[in-house]
């Protein structure tokens, strides 16, 4: 994977450090210099600032001092406790920190060999799809000898201050690290796919049930590697303001376990097997603790033997790190980012997904049909202007995770500019053949709507039957540019692919062979009266529409004489004058039964209006009824482009 990693401004690790040991050179960088700019754009630091080697701050400096701990990082003067709090979730997880930092070993500063330092770095971030190499070299800015950004625990310790400056260098200066997302920074450690959950919004606090569920979910999150942070909102006025409970406004929390904690002493607590669920969480200050109930000298942990409080790791000390109950979690934090890592692997214990990326640009063309930045469903005129995604639900029913991530921004900031946009997606089920773009809403049903929010990712999680369905990705407000990249999981593939076609192509040969002159869609809602047909007294029908050696089938209806189909077909007609047929089988194991037909002439002049019409036999018969009628609707259109 990292073999693959693409050079950030062409920058690259060996051959920089390779010339600077020939040449006998401390390396500077040219891309990111010691320079104000690269500290600040508005806002400078509190102080003279100084550059400075990690070998003129401390002595005998390394980047690791025995090992990576989430309790090595502290935040420095600027507000940049997310990424902070998204490096303790990081050195807590050795299969990610081993990605970031490359070569770790080769990196460290080596006694034996000083000839071989020459104060050069590297770190990998997942960018937009990609992971990227950056370069930097070991001066740090410092305020009276002291490190004024992210530093250690141990002031000889330089990976996290390291790591920061690469992550500064990506997004233009140190202060537009100012402000951010925990979330997003984690993504760029891992890849993952970012949820934001409103922990206030949802009240989970007051439903057990949802309380139950949000935490089983978080649980399997942490078991499996993922990584979750939280926060509690608060006004321009309120950053970093400590409440009376111990915990801080505007300020990220990194989460470094979720557990069922045992309660009890000895063996009375294993067979009574009574548990509380609880989280615990660090503050990047490493100080500063919630005081309320679980807190490190509570009462409570006297409900809690010796052997299960030495296995949690408890400590009363203020380093930052406590514990809380589930419920007073959801209580007092108002916001979580879960980062879950997506299990893609073909051999695997786990549950493994199916994953399909696609990237795209919101782009504006006067011609309609080749705009693609319509403006959410608001914007009833352009909103299917927008890209269209299809993709098919082949179970009978699946999960699907969807996650939108539109381009960091963080860069432009010292520009004026560097707010996300207002971003989101629509999925509507459509027609179970469509393949050409969607250009107008007719019996296409709209199943789920993502939150529109000015977030860099928007994620969701929505169980759908089967069938197939189209993504629309979108800005809020029309005409509003930009970048996307969308991801979507699914059990088995869904063959998901852009729609980028309006209407089927003119070939060489469609003067022999024909062209469509008009286009039908056909909706068929159910059916009722319909006759037995098992001793049971009930059936199993199906519906397939055909037209012109083209057919369409919908799902088996269990043990039902009033079937809600729901199922729709859309067809290109070059015989506009040939008829279109709707048929009701019963499936059997050993032959499937018909059980009625309507034929459908399919005209312009048509109604368009829903219609319940008696089933018919078919052949020489087919003027003779049949017990039932098919409630349906047919539009057809001689504009390719209207449906």
């Amino acid at each position: 994977m990292f073999s693959s990693a693409t050079p950030y401004k062409n920058q690259h690790y060996s051959e920089l450090k390779k010339d600077c040991i020939k040449s006998k050179k401390l390396f500077e960088d040219p891309e990111f210099p010691c320079v104000d700019a690269s500290l600040y754009f508005r806002k400078p630091p509190p102080g003279m600032v100084q550059w400075k080697r990690p070998g003129e701050i401390s002595n005998d400096p390394h980047l690791f001092v025995e090992g990576v701990s989430s309790h090595d990082l502290h935040q420095g003067s600027v507000g940049n406790c997310w990424f902070v709090a998204a490096c303790s979730c990081l050195a807590l997880k050795p299969n990610l920190w081993k990605k970031v930092i490359p070569d770790w070993k080769e990196q460290e500063w080596d006694s034996k060999h000083p000839e071989n330092y020459v104060g050069i770095f590297h770190f990998q971030f997942w960018v937009f799809g990609k992971w990227v190499d950056v370069v930097v070299d070991d001066r740090l800015p410092t305020i009276n000898g002291e490190l004024i950004y992210c530093h250690s625990n141990d002031n000889n310790e330089y990976w996290s201050a390291l790591l920061e400056k690469a992550y500064a260098k990506l997004s233009g200066c140190y202060e537009s690290l100012e402000g951010g997302n925990t979330g997003d920074a984690v993504v760029d450690f891992s890849g993952a796919v970012a949820e934001a959950i409103n922990l206030e919004a949802e009240a989970y606090y007051k439903d057990q049930e949802k309380l139950d569920h949000l935490f089983a979910d978080l649980l399997k999150v942490y078991d499996r590697g993922g990584i979750i942070s939280c926060s509690i909102k608060a006004q321009p006025h309120e950053i970093e303001l400590k409440l009376a409970n111990g915990l801080v406004k505007g300020h990220a929390y990194s989460v470094t376990a979720v557990n069922r904690v045992r309660l009890g002493h000895g063996l009375i607590a294993y067979f009574k097997n009574e548990t509380i669920p609880m989280i615990r969480m660090r503050n990047p200050w490493g100080k500063t603790e919630w005081n309320g109930a679980w807190s490190d000298s509570s009462e409570e942990w006297s409900k809690v033997g010796d052997t299960e409080r030495d296995n949690l790791g408890i400590t009363v000390e203020d380093n930052g790190e406590f514990w809380m109950s589930f419920t007073d979690w959801c209580k007092h934090f108002t916001d979580a980012d879960v980062c879950r890592l997506i299990n893609t692997s073909v051999i695997s214990i786990h549950k493994t997904w199916h994953e399909i990326v696609h990237f795209g640009s919101w782009t504006k063309q006067a011609e309609p049909l080749l705009n693609r930045c319509g403006g959410c469903a608001n914007h009833k005129q352009t909103f299917l202007q927008n890209p269209q995604y299809v993709f098919d639900v082949t179970k009978e029913a699946d999960e699907v995770l969807i996650s939108l991530q539109q381009r960091d921004m963080k860069i432009h900031r010292k520009f004026g500019q560097g707010e996300n946009l207002t971003i989101g997606f629509s999925i509507f089920k459509v027609e179970l053949n469509r393949k050409y773009r969607l250009h107008d809403i007719l019996t296409q049903k709209s199943v789920a709507t993502s939150t529109y929010i000015n977030a860099r990712t928007v994620f969701m999680r929505c169980t759908l039957q089967q069938g197939r369905y189209v993504i629309l990705p979108t800005t809020f407000k029309p005409h509003t540019l930009g970048d996307y990249m969308m991801r979507l999981f699914t059990d088995v593939d869904s063959g998901c692919r852009e729609l980028s076609e309006d209407k089927p192509r003119v070939r060489c040969w469609s003067s022999f062979l024909g062209y469509p002159q008009v286009v039908t869609h056909v909706y068929v809602h159910a059916a009722e009266g319909l006759q037995n047909q098992d001793s049971s007294g009930g059936a199993d029908p199906y519906v397939i529409v055909s037209c012109e050696g083209q057919s369409v089938k919908s799902m088996v209806q269990k043990d039902t004489l009033t079937p809600a189909f729901e199922m729709s077909g859309v067809f290109y007609r070059k015989k506009p004058r040939k008829p279109l047929t709707v048929q009701i089988w019963n499936s059997n194991a050993v032959q499937d039964q018909f059980m009625g037909q309507v034929v459908l002439s399919g005209l312009a002049k048509d109604t368009s209006d829903p219609q319940r019409l008696r089933l018919r036999k078919q052949g020489r018969n087919m003027a003779d009824e049949m017990p039932g009628s098919v409630t349906l609707r047919i539009v057809t259109s001689t504009q390719l482009t209207a449906i």
